[in-house]
């Protein structure tokens, strides 16, 4: 069967839901990893495209999602401010950009940013545009279309909504939202002209079938770059006390996601510390991108270690 699929997958063709799952249970594990880490070596080369992100808005977010440390819902002591220090945004920014990070991207708390932040934020961008190469991102709330024009017009080449998690089991983490209302996002940023970044988190008690869900509804989607972020359970959050993934489950998850989306960017993200004893595997498991630095209520990764382990796995990184 692996042979089969990667002669199809070389030649442009796609993976079946059926053999999607049959995979999962296969024995033969490793080739299953060598067969994503041949995908992606075929549509994506060794270049590992590095990202870094600074949280510009954090905590007392309106909505309920199970798994986030800056929801009202949840008691995490997780720091609270209204917007950064626009300076220092656009210092970390030019650091990341120095260190060869390719993408930079704010992230807000919040179902949506305000007007005033969101013009705040965008004089930043075009600050970090005057002085810098590095790609902008931006990951906001659910924005109406003339908001990612703004953000568009301000240099933002790339747009962030994650789906996070399957159709079938989102209404059991949120209730503030859906996906639809991601989709709707989405779309709409693409309509401004930016391309998507959107992936998930798995380890909240999905099944391996609904990875398999999400990684075919990004597909469907036609998403370029997609996070997967292994979950960090945080006290005081509703999944707090969840039984963590098996190292087999996260690696075969990575695979599959690159054999479902052989084009995309499938991005190494959130939940790293908890795979380090693995992430030698993982990244010969289909990943071709990463998160690096501080993450958005955790503390992320060295980039000048991190470039040094990517280059370790054969992977080019940025200057």
């Amino acid at each position: 069967m692996i042979q089969t699929i990667k002669k199809r997958l070389l030649n442009g063709g796609v993976i079946s839901q059926a053999e999607a799952l049959a995979l999962a249970k296969i024995d033969n594990k490793e080739g299953l990893y060598d067969l994503a880490n041949t995908i992606r070596q075929h549509f994506k080369g060794d270049y590992m495209e590095l990202c870094s992100i600074m949280n510009a808005k954090s905590g007392k977010c309106s909505q309920d999602c199970k798994w986030c440390s800056q929801s009202m819902f949840h008691n995490t002591n997780v720091e609270e401010y209204e917007l950064v220090d626009l300076k220092e945004a656009e210092n970390l920014a030019e650091e990341n950009a120095q260190k060869g990070v390719d993408r930079f991207s704010l992230v807000t708390s919040g179902r949506v940013i305000s007007n005033k932040n969101l013009d705040q934020l965008c004089g930043v961008y075009r600050k970090i545009n005057q002085k810098s190469s590095i790609h902008l991102c931006a990951s906001m709330g659910l924005l109406n279309r003339q908001q990612l024009d703004k953000l568009y017009d301000s240099g933002v080449s790339h747009y962030h909504c994650n789906i996070e998690t399957a159709p079938s089991f989102f209404p059991e983490m949120c209730s503030s939202h859906t996906i639809e209302d991601k989709v709707k996002t989405i779309k709409a940023a693409r309509d401004a002209g930016m391309g998507v970044c959107s992936g998930g988190i798995i380890g909240m008690g999905e099944s391996m079938e609904q990875r398999i869900e999400m990684a075919f509804y990004l597909a469907e989607l036609g998403i370029e770059s997609i996070p997967i972020n292994v979950l960090m359970p945080v006290k005081g959050t509703k999944l707090a006390e969840i039984e963590p993934l098996s190292d087999e489950e996260i690696l075969t998850t990575f695979a599959l996601f690159r054999l479902i989306n052989p084009m995309a960017n499938i991005r190494l993200a959130g939940g790293r510390s908890l795979i380090t004893h693995i992430q030698d595997k993982a990244l010969k498991a289909g990943v071709s991108a990463a998160l690096v630095g501080d993450y958005l209520t955790t503390i992320g990764t060295n980039i000048v270690q991190d470039k040094e382990t990517f280059k370790d796995a054969g992977f080019i990184v940025g200057c």
